[in-house]
């Protein structure tokens, strides 16, 4: 049992603090709607011996914790928490880690990182994939960056919430990971789209040519969990195309540092921002088959 602290309680964060619970860890949690972090004490309290606490800043959910686990926004919002007013770093014991689940940039990932070394604590980058249902029925997917022997204390806790935790390189490494995870994921959706299309256009069955592409190379998760739903226009299901595009502008931004190119990424990242002005932008990831549906 691991005393920690979970700061930010969104569509993924509210179930992944729960899942601490229900592994017997000590949980006290921030959120900056603090309604929110009383509708979690609410909701996980019956499930757990030990005491659970809402704290009004994030030092006060990081005091005397041994880890601290962050899923917030973007940059700006880690670094609040991080190193903001009452920020987490004022209140961590020496030799604590801190967690951060957000996807975020590499360069803030290692500049957090810098901060927390001069104040003996521990940064570990750690971004997930699997969206609100891997967070709701603990599957996430977890691609770290940080130190071996952080990460080896972090793991085992991580693993509440998780199908597959790994260490992946050094700090920064986590969030280059999740780029690369992106870039794929906007590349197959896009695929998918432009497949559907053209099956409904040409007048085919378009969930019995699903069904048997399916058993071929053609499968993908995308094609498993979303083709029914694109078919029939529903796109409710988590990663919102907001979040999608934060995520491909950082993806683009950090390619354009490495000199990289991009050109598919790039390109549907723009489509993304048309189905954001068909007032798509809470819409999951799934919709970019509205640029031809509507």
């Amino acid at each position: 049992m691991a005393k920690v602290a979970f700061i930010g309680l969104g569509v993924m964060g509210f179930p992944m603090a729960g899942h601490l619970v229900r592994n017997g860890h000590a949980v006290t949690v921030y959120n900056r709607n603090g309604a929110k972090a009383e509708a979690w004490l609410e909701t996980y309290a019956d499930q757990s011996e030990l005491d659970l606490y809402a704290a009004p800043t994030p030092a006060g959910a990081a005091a005397d914790a041994d880890i601290v686990f962050a899923c917030v926004g973007a940059d700006k919002d880690v670094a609040e928490v991080c190193v903001g007013d009452a920020g987490a770093f004022d209140a961590m014991s020496e030799g604590a880690i801190f967690v951060d689940h957000t996807t975020a940039s590499a360069d803030c990932a290692r500049a957090m990182a810098t901060e927390a070394a001069q104040r003996g604590l521990h940064f570990i980058d750690a971004p997930v994939s699997g969206g609100e249902a891997g967070a709701v029925n603990g599957q996430l997917t977890i691609m770290c960056g940080g130190e071996g022997a952080a990460y080896a204390r972090a793991e085992p806790v991580m693993q509440a919430y998780a199908k597959s935790v790994r260490l992946l390189g050094d700090v920064g490494s986590g969030q280059l990971t999740k780029m690369v995870n992106q870039i794929c994921i906007a590349g197959v959706v896009q695929g998918l789209s432009e497949a559907l299309h053209f099956a409904m256009e040409a007048g085919l069955d378009a969930r019995a040519v699903v069904d048997v592409i399916s058993k071929g190379a053609a499968q993908s998760w995308q094609m498993e969990n979303r083709a029914s739903t694109m078919i029939d226009g529903k796109f409710d299901f988590g990663f919102a195309v907001d979040w999608m595009r934060k995520d491909l502008g950082i993806v683009l931004q950090e390619a354009n540092a490495m000199g990289v190119s991009l050109p598919l990424t790039a390109l549907v990242d723009q489509f993304y921002c048309d189905v954001q002005k068909m007032g798509g932008s809470r819409n999951d990831t799934s919709s970019l088959i509205r640029r031809f549906r509507g």
